[in-house]
């Protein structure tokens, strides 16, 4: 079984969000899961300027020619295997050593990623490595799918296609002029709406055999108005194509007795460990300890999606009370601004560090008893399962992955944290009442954190759900082409 993964970002190489961690970790698990000799995966992502500035031992594989117009663009191919997984770096003129990963302009990106895209299948060919699979991720390389729906070549005759939505909204706006330049035009008679038939993510989406969203929850949620982003009722037509499965976490990097940026390592039974940390924490940051009160954090990007907003209502609301907090990320300047006005208020209450600080980040969950994560929207969310590897109860809204991930039975002894319905400070304010009213009830919240602690958020979890999925889909082409033999290819018919 033969799968080519493409992605936009990938760890170690290169990551700027949480597809960096995905592309990272997955891959690898696939092959660790999968039985002896079932699964050869290989992994292709962009040669961005920041891989090209590292001091890999990569190798020169291949030239290539994109067909494109008004003349052909060309690219190279350098490889390296890693973690037993070989990964292909495509590089070009479009790929500069100065160049982010994601530009503020949209014609840009629209630019190099579908030409990365198209790369990848011309780099299969050159190389005679016919994929069974080619699994795509979220707009950048939903190219590729489409360009093998539309251009019907031989060499892709029984490759069956995935895609993963990572984060619906982002569907590639500005790329139709750049898809017809590289020969893929409007989908016309795809069933999608009209204005979604030039947009990368639409197309890879109606090219795919499987289509992936990152939690089960988040698979429901995108087939309605709130969520769906404009193509709720094309993805409800696809609903038996439509699966959802969770991402995972790196055990080996989240683990709390091995954490070397902690200075108190800890498991489930010495989590009594936990109340070093924090105190440790409150040193680091020059910051009094308000006594016997609950410490809560938010390790987030700070933009509207995240619920900033929603989390400083509740916690100027709830002022009176006795709870500290930290909140470190960095976003949006107005959000920033927000944070500091709070700062300014309650100083003794909130302390705020406006950076990207991911060893801070682990002293944060490791010293903190709650974890504020008041999302609109997540469609999968991993902070939580960090948290909770931490025994750092979370305190969640009831969407996407949070949904699926965080057990709230109002029973501490079979719950892991608190989930909140309405995206509103007065609902958040209500789980935390119930998170300190439980708080001091030691061996009731020993449980809760316990619980969260022994959950399994492995990517040997997700990568068998996956793994699944390659095999379905493989049946389901092989079935389709023993059909086609017997009465030729269907024709007609809308989206599918």
């Amino acid at each position: 079984m033969k799968v080519f993964y493409l992605a936009a970002e990938a760890e170690p190489f290169i990551k700027v969000g949480g597809l960096g961690d995905v592309a990272g970790s997955l891959p690898g698990a696939l092959q660790e899961v999968s039985n002896p000799g079932e699964l050869e995966i290989r992994v292709a992502i962009p040669f961005h300027g920041a891989i090209q500035q590292q001091p890999l031992p990569l190798k020169f594989l291949t030239a290539l020619q994109i067909p494109h117009y008004p003349q052909p663009l060309q690219a190279q191919v350098y490889e390296l295997e890693h973690s037993k997984v070989k990964t292909y770096f495509i590089g070009g003129p479009l790929f500069a050593k100065d160049s982010p990963v994601y530009s503020p302009d949209a014609s840009t990106d629209a630019l190099k990623y579908t030409f990365f895209s198209l790369a990848c299948l011309e780099l299969v060919q050159a190389i005679e490595w016919r994929p069974d699979v080619v699994h795509a991720n979220d707009w950048h390389t939903a190219p590729a799918l489409y360009a093998i729906k539309v251009h019907e070549e031989e060499f892709f005759h029984r490759t069956a296609k995935v895609i993963t939505i990572h984060n619906l909204p982002y569907l590639g706006h500005g790329a139709g002029e750049v898809l017809t330049e590289f020969g893929l035009p409007p989908a016309t008679e795809s069933g999608l709406p009209a204005w979604a038939q030039q947009l990368p993510l639409p197309l890879g989406i109606y090219a795919a055999d499987r289509i992936v969203a990152v939690s089960p929850t988040y698979a429901q949620e995108i087939q309605t108005p709130d969520f769906g982003a404009g193509l709720e009722e094309y993805l409800s037509s696809r609903q038996k194509d439509i699966i959802g499965i969770l991402n995972g976490i790196d055990l080996e990097t989240w683990n709390p007795s091995t954490d070397p940026y902690i200075p108190y390592p800890y498991d489930a039974e010495r989590i009594e460990r936990k109340e070093r940390n924090k105190q440790k924490l409150f040193e680091e940051l020059g910051w009094q300890p308000v006594a016997d009160a609950p410490l809560l954090a938010m390790i987030t990007r700070l933009d509207y999606q995240k619920g900033i907003d929603i989390a400083l209502g509740a916690l100027r609301s709830m002022r009176e009370q006795a709870w500290q907090a930290v909140i470190l990320g960095t976003g949006s300047p107005a959000i920033e601004q927000s944070v500091r006005q709070l700062q300014l208020e309650i100083p003794d209450r909130l302390y705020a560090v406006l950076r990207f600080d991911p060893h801070l980040s682990h002293r944060v969950y490791a010293a903190a008893d709650l974890l504020l994560i008041p999302s609109r929207y997540e469609p999968c969310g991993l902070a939580q399962m960090i948290a909770m590897r931490y025994g750092t109860v979370p305190v969640g809204r009831a969407t996407g992955g949070l949904r699926d991930t965080i057990l709230d039975t109002d029973n501490p002894s079979t719950s892991t944290g608190f989930l909140f319905e309405a995206p509103q400070s007065e609902a958040l304010g209500e789980a935390l009442a119930r998170a300190f009213k439980l708080f001091p009830r030691r061996r009731a919240w020993r449980a809760m954190q316990r619980n969260g602690m022994a959950q399994d958020f492995s990517w040997a979890r997700s990568a068998r759900r996956y793994l699944e999925v390659y095999r379905e889909v493989i049946e389901q082409k092989t079935q389709e082409l023993e059909r086609q033999k017997v009465f030729g290819p269907l024709s007609g018919g809308v989206g599918r």
